[in-house]
């Protein structure tokens, strides 16, 4: 058996999330039964570096397999592909020690959400970035952001749903970036928690609208009273950007 790593993207639209669900449409029942139609019925389970929610993109997501075909590496993207839909596309495979594991090796990870605005909202983005009606201020989206660098106890910006006891995490480096009315807030950390990105990104997004001061990041994080943070951002604009493991 040798044991192969994927990169993979996938449109989240219209998909229940990543995990398998009873009934449902999802990202990882898709592949698996792909790769147990290559392996002749052989039932083949995959790991991934974590779970999407229902509307998540992933530009690099990650999951790993064992298998016992003697098939090169860089055919893995093309044969797999052949069992897919158009919109989930393995980009990139590798054989990796029996030791790597998609998840548990995690170093770091890459959140990227975008937003958009304007006069008006666009059917062509409706489904992959977030329509913002009020004028933001970016400056102040920034200065915020930048509280969120370090290691803290993100207990304030996680769901109820959480079953994590460890909130603590480190953020390594945050992003608002602006152009021709198009935003993205980039996010690299050592871990993530159910909607943390999300709550962060909405948190940004009051004080962007001036509804919520600059100093609530700190309030909240300090707090760790969920009332503190901003609303969850929707979740079409999220990607699972990169996920790193060196």
């Amino acid at each position: 058996m040798r044991r192969v790593r994927c990169i993979v993207q996938y449109d989240g639209t219209n998909f229940a999330g990543y995990q398998v669900q009873p009934g449902k449409r999802t990202v990882q029942r898709e592949i698996e039964q792909a790769l147990t139609m290559i392996h002749k019925g052989q039932e083949i389970r995959i790991a991934a570096s974590g779970r999407t929610d229902a509307g998540v993109h992933a530009f690099g997501q990650v999951f790993h397999f064992d298998t016992p075909l003697s098939i090169p590496a860089e055919k893995w993207p093309i044969v797999i592909q052949t069992k897919l839909p158009s919109d989930i596309v393995i980009t990139k495979a590798d054989y990796v020690q029996e030791d790597f594991h998609s998840r548990f090796s995690v170093k770091r990870k890459t959140y990227c959400y975008k937003i958009y605005t304007g006069n008006h909202k666009t059917p062509f983005k409706r489904n992959y970035a977030y329509f913002e009606q009020y004028d933001l201020d970016i400056n102040k989206m920034k200065k915020a952001a930048s509280k969120f660098l370090g290691v803290h106890d993100f207990t304030a910006f996680c769901s109820a749903k959480t079953e994590i006891e460890d909130k603590v995490r480190e953020i390594y480096s945050i992003s608002v970036e602006e152009q021709e009315g198009d935003i993205s807030i980039q996010i690299t950390g050592n871990g993530f928690l159910y909607n943390m990105v999300r709550i962060m990104v909405g948190t940004l997004l009051e004080i962007g609208r001036g509804t919520r001061p600059v100093t609530s990041v700190e309030t909240a994080l300090q707090s760790r009273f969920r009332q503190d943070a901003g609303k969850t951002a929707p979740p079409h604009g999220l990607y699972l950007w990169s996920v790193d493991y060196e």
